[in-house]
């Protein structure tokens, strides 16, 4: 059933007209398929729904992905996610407005986000378990590769944040 509805929305989204350089939803449904799989397991994780949207847009300012950047602050607004801190999250170690749990999370985002740079050391892993038992970390992981996920397909196909 549930490969039945990722299907379903793949085909939908193949049909829309979409303002960018391919419409990739139609030209490669059964990649899209396996992404939306993943999405669907991300949505389902523990990890708070705020927090969720927080990694999600911290990631998209690193990537520099504005469409993602804009989905996700829309998404954390519906949330009631603080403006405070959807405006702070760049400079998210200066501030005592996040918790030690969220700021461990953002870090964990920022080195997969920059892994290349900055990998993922066993002190980070051991101060992200602080806070994250084993199946709350690796959920925060698939977290983190899903939205890099979507920022890279979405860079490279060309989508924009909708100007208002």
């Amino acid at each position: 059933m549930a490969k039945l509805v990722s299907k379903g929305i793949v085909k939908a989204a193949g049909m829309m007209k979409m303002d960018n350089r391919i419409n990739y939803f139609k030209v490669a449904p059964d990649a899209l398929e396996t992404i939306m799989e993943s999405e669907k397991y991300v949505r389902k994780t523990s990890i708070d729904k705020k927090l969720k949207e927080l990694i999600k847009i911290r990631v998209s300012q690193i990537n520099g992905c504005s469409y993602c950047l804009n989905m996700h602050t829309k998404a954390a607004e519906k949330l009631k996610v603080s403006t405070e801190k959807m405006n702070r999250l760049d400079n998210w170690k200066e501030t005592e407005i996040f918790t030690e749990e969220e700021k461990a999370a953002f870090e964990l985002a920022e080195h997969m986000t920059l892994i290349s740079e900055n990998g993922v050391s066993n002190r980070l892993y051991e101060q992200v378990r602080q806070y994250y038992n084993e199946k709350e970390y690796v959920e925060l992981v698939m977290v983190i590769i899903q939205i890099n996920t979507w920022n890279r397909l979405s860079i490279a196909m060309g989508n924009h944040a909708e100007v208002q």
